[in-house]
C-alpha cells in the first residue's frame, strides 16, 4: 500500500511537470546573423615593397529580426596574403583598414560602435616570401546600412630594414 502511494505521487508529479512545460511558448530568436559577400570578393594591390591580396571578403552583421536594425558593430572578414617584393626583410606589424564613401570622405564609426579596425600581424617576411592570415576587423554601421561604402584603404604597418638583431647575455644565477 505504501508503494502504491509513492507510485501515484511520482506519476502525478511527472504529469504536472509535463503539463507545466508544455504551456511555455518557444519564441523565435530575436536576432539574426547575416553574411554578405563583398563585390569583388578578391582584390590584389601592389605597393613599392609589398603585394597584398584579399580574398573571401564578407561583411557579417547581427540584425534585429523585427526591425531589421543592426544591433552590433558589423565586421569585415576574409583572408589576407602579403608578399614581400622588396630586397629587404619586412617586419610586418599590423594591417589597418579605413573606409570611404563614394565622394572619398571617411566613414566614421558611430558612438557606441566597437572600433577594431586593425589586425596584428607580427611577422618578418624575407624577400619574395609570402605570409598568409585572416582579416577580422570592424566596419562602421553607416558603411553597411546605406551601402555608402565606396572604397577601403588597407594600410600595412611595417619596418623595412636588414633587421640586425642583437642579443645580450647577463651572467645572473638564481640561487
Amino acid at each position: 500500500m505504501h508503494f502504491k502511494k509513492i507510485f501515484v505521487f511520482i506519476a502525478l508529479s511527472m504529469v504536472i511537470g509535463f503539463l507545466g512545460c508544455a504551456k511555455e511558448k518557444v519564441e523565435a530568436p530575436k536576432q539574426e546573423r547575416i553574411t554578405k559577400n563583398l563585390v569583388p570578393p578578391t582584390v590584389e594591390v601592389k605597393g613599392t615593397n609589398f603585394s597584398i591580396a584579399l580574398s573571401d571578403l564578407q561583411v557579417v552583421t547581427t540584425e534585429d529580426t523585427t526591425s531589421k536594425e543592426i544591433v552590433e558593430t558589423p565586421s569585415l572578414q576574409g583572408r589576407i596574403k602579403i608578399t614581400n617584393i622588396s630586397k629587404n626583410n619586412l617586419d610586418i606589424q599590423a594591417v589597418t583598414v579605413d573606409y570611404f564613401d563614394e565622394a572619398g570622405k571617411p566613414i566614421d564609426f558611430e558612438s557606441g560602435d566597437k572600433i577594431a579596425n586593425a589586425n596584428l600581424y607580427l611577422k618578418v617576411l624575407k624577400p619574395e616570401e609570402t605570409g598568409e592570415g585572416s582579416l577580422d576587423v570592424t566596419i562602421p554601421r553607416k558603411a553597411v546600412k546605406g551601402k555608402a561604402l565606396g572604397k577601403m584603404v588597407i594600410n600595412l604597418v611595417y619596418v623595412s630594414s636588414p633587421l640586425n638583431r642583437e642579443t645580450a647575455t647577463f651572467p645572473e644565477k638564481i640561487e
